[in-house]
């Protein structure tokens, strides 16, 4: 007797989880392979390592120095991490993963219970393969960890608003909206979800929930919202007043308001236009942003037909373009949460939109184009007609690895080319993710490892402790977090905020007390000409610095280096 044919429910299960280990595979590729890279990854990394090395993990800081630029939960999960894995290099990626990993099940969970099955798989499988989620969710900053929190508050909040009341979700929303603002003060911006729920509410749209006799559990969102909030708020306020002092005051005062309202309402970092997200949208969500064409005709539609599962999650990521355009500073990251919304706006059209010829066409055309263009620069740099980017490597001091950096292009390239050659212009969308999957493959595997110590400061920092020795103490001038981070063996450091004239004056003056058991580790632009060169030893180049070591035979009597080169610091 035949087997019994699995159920509907059993296979979409099993398509779900065969999906959600793809993108495991892929997200986590390379983890282990590469310590933290500039720009923020050290600096979040130390602070985490700080954190289980001092036992302080109410107070982040960054050296001797309080660390208030955020809140405290990456570096919390990161050190959770590491206290369970005892491997920094696996430790500081992990958060971004599991947030990643949380969002696309958001995202599809939300599309099979408002739509069906395969409306939830297409939004989850457009939303990993955007760019920017894929290159954020492989880093370890705060936005993939703070996407990941309010996707889960819209996520709750949705599926009470729309064919609701499910309070439970509710309160779980308004909770997770609360962990995102110790993640990133902008986890509040969750709640803005109720903007268009009202109006919908407000003009009688069928799905939308509707609630009479109801105040104690709606206030029962704002006492889940806050929880979080004032679990970490009042302690931290508490042990700041009880060790009192300048430096607790100032991070009470910076943390809670510059880098929340001051920020926002005085933000000259990052200049940019008003229309910055334009391009942000079109380019960095590619290729899900290709499906634009198809999906606009039909949201204009879905919202004149009134259907609150498409308006909500689209109004709610106009209200957050509008609330990051208006600032002078925007970055990219910034808008990194509406994301997933938009992915879910697409979720009932997305394979209709996916079996369209035009598109098929215009992926498979991607695809080859691409294949072509990068095997093509990978040949031809490797045949040596490549001044400038054998410059590049040069400045970077890997021009040993010349032919493996071009080698990469040339992978790369064939994978794009295999993929178009495998799937045709008939699943053209399939060649498209095809290329881009060996893409991140083969950049987790071969550009890690290969690139690691010029994006580190893994390989400088080893050889200035060879040449140092074992048991001798150094102190970082004009350092960067990573030289903190990477370090081995006794280290001082004379404050990260300091000008760097006032780190050297303190750095000789330590130097000169124990001269012999004692050496400096430089940024050559800090040192100007009051360190003896002849009489130093240059320990090399990473993230495009040069770094020196320096015994007290090395250092000028009475030079102070001027604060003209001092523009990388703060």
């Amino acid at each position: 007797m035949p087997p019994h044919a699995p159920s509907p429910q059993a296979v979409q299960r099993r398509e779900f989880l065969w999906f959600m280990l793809f993108a495991l595979v892929l997200l986590g590729l390379g983890i282990g392979l590469r310590d933290p890279w500039p720009s923020d990854e050290p600096r979040f990394a130390l602070v985490a390592k700080q954190m289980v090395e001092s036992g302080d993990w109410l107070f982040p800081h960054r050296g001797r120095e309080l660390y208030s630029d955020k809140p405290p939960m990456l570096f919390w999960m990161q050190a959770g991490t590491y206290e369970l894995l005892r491997s920094w290099r696996i430790a500081f990626l992990l958060p971004s993963l599991l947030a990643g990993l949380l969002t696309l099940g958001l995202v599809y969970d939300l599309g099979r219970r408002w739509w069906n099955h395969r409306a939830g798989l297409y939004a989850a499988i457009g939303l990993l393969f955007a760019f920017q989620f894929l290159y954020q969710v492989k880093r370890a900053q705060i936005d993939p960890l703070a996407m990941g929190w309010i996707t889960l508050a819209n996520w709750g909040l949705l599926l009470h608003f729309i064919r609701g009341p499910n309070w439970r979700a509710y309160w779980l929303g308004c909770f997770a909206a609360g962990v995102g603002v110790v993640t990133k003060g902008v986890g509040v911006l969750a709640l803005l979800m109720f903007v268009p729920y009202l109006f919908a509410r407000w003009r009688g749209w069928s799905d939308v929930t509707r609630t009479s006799g109801a105040a104690v559990r709606w206030l029962g969102g704002a006492l889940a919202f806050l929880a979080p909030v004032l679990a970490w708020a009042v302690p931290l306020l508490v042990v700041a007043h009880s060790r009192g002092g300048p430096d607790y005051q100032a991070y009470i005062d910076d943390l809670f308001f510059h880098q929340t309202a001051g920020r926002y309402a005085k933000s000259w970092d990052h200049a940019q236009p008003f229309w910055y997200y334009v391009p942000i949208v079109l380019f960095n969500w590619f290729p899900l942003s290709l499906a634009y064409i198809g999906a606009v005709p039909r949201w204009w539609r879905d919202l004149k037909l009134g259907e609150a599962r498409v308006m909500l999650p689209l109004a709610w990521c106009l209200l957050l373009f509008v609330f990051f355009s208006i600032p002078t500073g925007k970055r990219d990251v910034y808008l990194m949460p509406t994301l997933p919304m938009i992915a879910l706006a697409m979720a009932p059209y997305l394979e209709t939109i996916a079996e369209a010829r035009w598109l098929r066409r215009t992926c498979f055309a991607i695809a080859l184009l691409a294949g072509v263009a990068i095997l093509g620069i990978g040949l031809w740099a490797m045949s040596g007609h490549s001044a400038r980017f054998d410059a590049m490597l040069q400045k970077r001091e890997m021009e040993d690895l010349g032919n493996a950096v071009w080698g990469m292009f040339v992978a790369i390239g064939v994978a794009f080319l295999l993929a178009a050659a495998v799937f045709r212009a008939r699943r053209g969308v399939h060649a498209l993710l095809g290329g881009i999957t060996g893409l991140w493959i083969v950049w987790s595997l071969w550009a890690y490892p290969l690139l690691n110590d010029a994006s580190s400061a893994a390989g400088v920092m080893q050889r200035a402790r060879a040449v140092a020795g074992a048991g001798t103490e150094i102190g970082l001038v004009a350092w960067k977090e990573q030289n903190l981070l990477m370090a081995s063996g006794p280290v001082r450091d004379f404050g990260f905020l300091a000008q760097w004239p006032d780190q050297y004056v303190e750095a000789t003056q330590w130097l000169a007390q124990a001269p012999g058991e004692r050496r400096l580790f430089l940024l050559e632009e800090a040192m100007g000409d009051c360190v003896d060169r002849t009489k130093a030893t240059r320990i090399g180049r990473a993230n495009r610095r040069d770094w020196w070591l320096a015994g007290s035979e090395a250092i000028v009597p009475g030079c102070v280096p001027s604060d003209e080169g001092d523009s990388e610091a703060p």
